[in-house]
């Protein structure tokens, strides 16, 4: 007998040393891509600060960044991390494939609900995975999103106010205002129905809310919904306005009009491109932190 056989063969009559302890060892720094163990269609990154010290008592802040269309989460870990090490704060940083759950899908993530997918559960369960390792003050957390992810955090609000220790909403292309007359998206008349409890206003009171925007953000391209679009069409879906200022206007407004106060900033010359107000975000992270 030889070659591989008698390889296992010669192991197998070797006296095993007694298994170590296993050592936990906590890693710090930027993670690999992780499949959601509720989902592993959707997965996610996170990024621990260095000085990072697993102790009894003692947790960290959490912030969670969700990308837009383009899909850029480990971009956005990047962008964070001098604010996750200044602040010791950890981040968690989704991704939501194009085409997840079937040929065509860019959006469905933006809604929070769809094809019998709650997107808002799945990165609740992504949270809880990431702080049965770690010390994540999980409970309440930080949550910024642009674009779509700025449809996401909006609508994130709504859902889960309580979880929230802030929320920054970056240029959304489509809004839900807060409004009895239309159903969800649109408005929030079956709320209800779909996420299993009703709308608390009064919770949402007590969550810092910053929106932004660029003043130049007025294409209308990829805002405009048409009749025939199959993720986001329904009556009234273009009636919070025409470009992406419009919209996120109208959103304060019927924010405010419901008692809760909105830090607004605008950033002239900008477009589309959140590279620029990342720093108002980062700010707004940090003052949130001192409540």
């Amino acid at each position: 007998m030889g070659g591989l056989s008698s390889f296992l063969e010669e192991k197998k009559s070797v006296p095993q040393e007694p298994a170590a302890p296993r050592v936990t060892m906590f890693e710090t720094g930027a993670s690999s891509v992780t499949a959601s163990r509720r989902d592993p269609r959707f997965s996610f990154c996170t990024y621990v600060p260095k000085s990072y010290v697993h102790e009894e008592g003692r947790t960290y802040p959490l912030a969670v960044i969700v990308h837009g269309s383009e899909r850029s989460m480990e971009n956005y870990r990047t962008q964070f991390t001098d604010f996750a090490e200044q602040h010791q704060v950890m981040l968690l940083c989704p991704l939501f494939p194009i085409n997840a759950l079937y040929q065509g899908d860019q959006h469905s993530y933006k809604l929070l609900r769809g094809h019998g997918v709650n997107y808002d559960e799945i990165l609740l369960d992504m949270i809880a995975e990431f702080g049965e390792r770690y010390n994540v003050d999980a409970a309440r957390f930080l949550l910024y999103g642009f674009s779509g992810g700025g449809q996401f955090s909006h609508r994130f609000l709504y859902a889960h106010p309580e979880r929230l220790a802030g929320v920054s909403i970056g240029a959304p292309g489509t809004v839900t205002l807060l409004d009895d007359a239309a159903d969800y998206w649109v408005g929030t008349r079956n709320f209800a129905s779909l996420f299993g409890h009703g709308l608390d206003t009064a919770a949402m009171s007590r969550v810092p809310v910053q929106v932004v925007i660029g003043e130049d953000d007025v294409l209308t391209r990829w805002v405009i919904v048409r009749e025939g679009d199959r993720q986001f069409w329904m009556e009234g879906a273009n009636d919070a306005g025409d470009t992406r200022v419009q919209r996120i206007e109208a959103l304060q407004r019927s924010l405010e009009a419901h008692g809760i106060a909105v830090e607004h900033r605008s950033f002239a010359g900008v477009a589309h491109d959140d590279v620029t107000m990342l720093e108002a975000v980062k700010d707004f992270f940090a003052r949130c932190l001192r409540k």
